[in-house]
């Protein structure tokens, strides 16, 4: 897998020669070969709870989409493969309809609180639920109500993290809880600690 390579066409490269680049992203095709998805990236991806996926349509448009869920929804399959069940929508099926022609897609994972982005190129399969209901098992999230469709498989080609820069941290309100507990926590201990003291100070004073 090489990200760099894979991206970089004629066309970038001779915007990249003009800007002055090129020498550093020469350097960085030759060094950026990896065999797949490493535990760091494994990790990431468990942690996600979107993404956004772009693909191409039949009227020569790109077209990308959010998909959402569960955090963990998405399932690394092996280190070249991630796939997640497609849950029902607002059964537009433009997605759907542009891998069915061109299964080439890019995704990009974002994490707002890491201000971590992943991008990947990959080659997306449509799978039925009833032709492998044992890789549905695998993919289907725990404690989550949904109607599945079909899953959506994602043979990974290349992937490489992005600039960090501009991503402004954001949080949920699930992973905001444990910040406002440990807040509440403090709060509610000086508030103990100024009744105490207003406790002792009435007493010296009576």
């Amino acid at each position: 897998m090489n990200y760099s390579k894979l991206a970089f066409t004629d066309g970038i490269k001779a915007i990249q020669q003009r800007m002055g680049s090129r020498n550093t992203y020469e350097r960085v095709e030759k060094m950026s070969f990896r065999e797949g998805l490493t535990a760091v990236e494994a990790n990431f991806i468990g942690q996600m709870d979107s993404f956004y996926i772009a693909s191409y349509g039949e009227n020569d448009f790109p077209y990308i989409q959010h998909r959402g869920g569960p955090q963990g929804f998405i399932k690394v399959i092996d280190n070249q493969t991630i796939g997640i069940v497609d849950f029902s929508g607002n059964r537009q099926y433009i997605s759907v309809g542009n891998i069915a022609k061109n299964p080439r897609v890019s995704l990009i994972l974002l994490s707002y609180p890491m201000q971590a982005r992943l991008k990947v190129y990959a080659e997306a399969e449509i799978i039925e639920i009833s032709d492998n209901p044992d890789l549905y098992d695998l993919l289907t999230p725990e404690d989550y109500k949904f109607r599945p469709e079909r899953m959506l498989i994602f043979h990974i080609k290349a992937y490489d993290w992005n600039c960090p820069q501009h991503i402004t941290p954001r949080y949920t309100e699930q992973e905001m809880l444990p910040m406002l507990q440990e807040q509440n926590e403090y709060v509610r201990k000086l508030e103990e600690e100024v009744r105490v003291l207003k406790s002792k100070l009435a007493g010296s004073t009576a």
